[in-house]
């Protein structure tokens, strides 16, 4: 079957590596600043209009609040930006803040910190697709008619892009990342440039309608509420920073340095297009409402269902560029494409973390290990069918998705700092180097800082969140929670189960004699090459059972037996009800209550045969009778193959697939045979 499967594979997700090939895969600066920080750099697609959004409660006079809520998204920025560039001097084998929490703060709030980023990442791929199917949508309009569909097809593409390895999925990711930084960039400054200097007024589409406020007049703690909703909105730009903490062993060396610099990038990046676009929305009177169809009014009357709200980045770029000019068409197509690839972030950084979660033994060892392409393919698989499970519950509408998110990322923000002040003080205990204590010193003043601030916007977000869906990101948490919880207990239960001891026990001990049994059905091939293994044993017992289940059948193996003249006794035992597992798995358990130091040992003919299809035909009784002996303390199961002659088709078909090579599977064609060496005549 691995065989059929294996044009398919290497054609879908290419030849397979050596597992020496590792460090080929490793990411440069350039490739891994698209692959760890697209999705911070893509949020300011999205992150700006949910501030607006949210401030259209109370109205358009809320929206000149917008700019102190971007000074604050700002500050918390690079605070976690400067936090994380200690992380990754400090923990750069790529655990991350599971592993700065789970080494200072201990097990359980490692655990809580892997929960919070496991449902995160799903998040995002859920989000960021679902954001940019809704973008693309507003130009093709099958796919806003088919979103879940499309969102489905979305992500099975990036899971097989991200299959072919990381550094690949670089390359293909890295010119779209560029060139959507390049255009909001040369918007930001044609825009700054036709409004400061060539005093150009730019209005965005919706400019001249009018806003219906939910809420006419806020006013106290129902304002600061607005406010603090708003700035939790906003804080979606910041998801995806911890990515890069958790993926620097992919990159290059000096592994830390270049982490510590992507970062920076990233974060300089992120916050001057974050607050780039906000100001040329205030400039362009960019309107946007949570129910567009009633809030928006046009001319006093509302807009409709039938009115398509638009991003706001692709307002302002209307606004700047003209709508439907080459650059406003190149970002636009920049802009959906970059927020499908954002989902890339998760895609390397839930593999890696459930990597090293499974090599701690929190969930299942087949996470822990690479695919064919030397990236955790269990991983990228798991990722992209929870992705997909939330997209089809959400029917891919990315305002519902997003009022679960970022809650994830800021309990593992809290705790990660928290957890690297306790990291500097155990340090500062025991070092006495002056200059190395004035550097952990102004780290752990970063990461205090960083703890604190992080802390406050996790309050903030839970209080403004809670209601409108972040319970859910929540329950998801619990649920990763007890379930590594529960792996780990039963991975720790079956290591102390099958530890071996110091002390001699019934496993350690020789058995008083062997006793065994071979099952036969009626003399044939099978049957007596089965015989001919189990006498070479040298058993001290040796016999043969059969189930009478057709009187005929058993005389007449019982007179070919006794014409044989074979020297193994035959048991037959009776079955009334026409049963061939039952009367044999009470027969060996009784003897195994009659002499407990003895092994009994139950020798299976099988065929082995070529087509599936022979497989349902043949060898169901040993299946089911192999299955009910694993049960059975003290049992020794053992098949004995025969092979017929559809098995050397098989074999023939084989070798055939040996000698040719799967499309992807080799760069050249054959390479020549060797000729043979000259023997050395004397």
């Amino acid at each position: 079957m691995s065989k059929l499967t294996d044009l398919p594979k290497r054609i879908l997700i290419g030849r397979a590596l050596r597992s020496d090939k590792l460090g080929e895969t490793l990411l440069p600066k350039r490739i891994a600043l698209p692959v760890f920080a697209s999705d911070p750099l893509s949020s300011v697609a999205y992150a700006p209009g949910e501030v607006l959004l949210v401030l259209s409660i109370a109205g358009v006079s809320a929206y000149h609040f917008s700019p102190w809520i971007a000074v604050a998204v700002v500050v918390l920025m690079f605070t976690v930006v400067a936090s994380y560039r200690q992380n990754v001097h400090a923990y750069p084998s790529g655990g991350g803040d599971y592993e700065v929490a789970n080494t200072n703060l201990g097990p359980r709030a490692g655990l809580t910190v892997a929960s919070a980023l496991l449902v995160d990442y799903v998040l995002t791929v859920a989000v960021s697709i679902s954001s940019g199917v809704e973008n693309l949508g507003s130009a093709v309009p099958f796919v806003v008619e088919h979103k879940v569909l499309s969102a489905i097809v979305i992500i099975v593409l990036l899971t097989l892009m991200n299959l072919r390895g990381v550094k690949e999925s670089g390359k293909l990711f890295a010119i779209p990342t560029y060139v959507f930084v390049f255009g909001v960039f040369t918007m930001i400054a044609w825009g700054a440039f036709k409004g400061l200097v060539l005093d150009d007024t730019m209005q965005a589409p919706t400019a001249d309608f009018e806003i219906k406020p939910e809420h006419q007049g806020l006013a106290g703690f129902a304002l600061v509420f607005l406010l603090l909703r708003a700035f939790s909105s906003g804080c979606a730009a910041l998801t995806g920073v911890e990515a890069i903490s958790n993926g620097v062993p992919a990159f290059r060396k000096p592994k830390s340095k270049n982490a510590a610099t992507t970062l920076l990038l990233m974060g300089a990046l992120a916050v001057t297009m974050f607050c780039g676009i906000i100001g040329l929305a205030m400039a362009t009177d960019v309107k946007m409402a949570e129910n567009p169809a009633h809030d928006l009014l046009s001319n006093g009357e509302p807009v409709g269902s039938s009115y398509v709200q638009d991003p706001v980045i692709s307002q302002v770029a209307a606004a700047v560029f003209g709508d439907g000019t080459f650059f406003f068409v190149v970002l636009a197509a920049a802009t959906a494409l970059v927020l499908f690839l954002a989902a890339n972030t998760a895609y390397n950084g839930f593999p890696l973390l459930g990597s090293i979660l499974a090599q701690d033994r929190y969930l299942p060892r087949q996470l822990h290990t690479r695919g064919d392409r030397l990236a955790f393919s269990n991983g990228i698989v798991l990722l992209a069918g929870a992705a997909i499970l939330l997209v089809w519950i959400y029917g891919a509408d990315s305002t519902k998705l997003i009022q679960l998110y970022i809650v994830g990322v800021f309990v593992s923000f809290t705790l990660s700092q928290t957890g690297m002040v306790r990291h500097w003080n155990r340090h500062l205990r025991s070092e006495r180097d002056p200059a190395k204590r004035r550097h952990m010193v102004r780290s752990r003043a970063i990461n205090t800082f960083g703890a604190f601030f992080t802390g406050l916007v996790l309050v903030v977000v839970l209080v403004t969140k809670f209601t409108h869906g972040a319970w859910v990101a929540l329950l998801g948490m619990v649920i990763f929670y007890g379930t590594m919880s529960a792996i780990r207990r039963h991975y720790d239960r079956v290591a102390e189960e099958i530890a071996a001891p110091d002390q001699p026990t019934d496993d350690t001990v020789r058995p008083s004699r062997v006793h065994s049994i071979v099952l036969v059905s009626k003399v044939h091939r099978p049957t007596l090459r089965a015989l001919a293994y189990a006498q070479l044993m040298r058993s001290d017992k040796l016999e043969a059972l059969s189930i009478n289940v057709d009187p005929a059948d058993t005389k007449a193996l019982k007179a070919e037996w006794e014409r044989r003249g074979i020297n193994v006794p035959l048991k037959i035992l009776d079955s009334p009800y026409r049963e061939i597992t039952r009367p044999i798995i009470e027969y060996v358990k009784g003897l195994r209550r009659e002499s407990p130091r003895d092994a009994v040992s139950v020798i299976i003919p099988e065929y082995v045969v070529g087509h599936w299809w022979e497989h349902v035909l043949h060898n169901q009784s040993a299946l089911r009778l192999k299955g009910r002996l694993l049960f059975t303390p003290g049992i020794m199961v053992t098949s004995v193959p025969y092979q017929l002659e559809s098995s050397e088709v098989a074999k023939k078909r084989a070798r055939k697939r040996q000698d040719w090579n799967a499309p992807g599977s080799v760069r050249r064609g054959p390479v020549d045979r060797r000729a043979k060496e000259p023997s050395n005549k004397s």
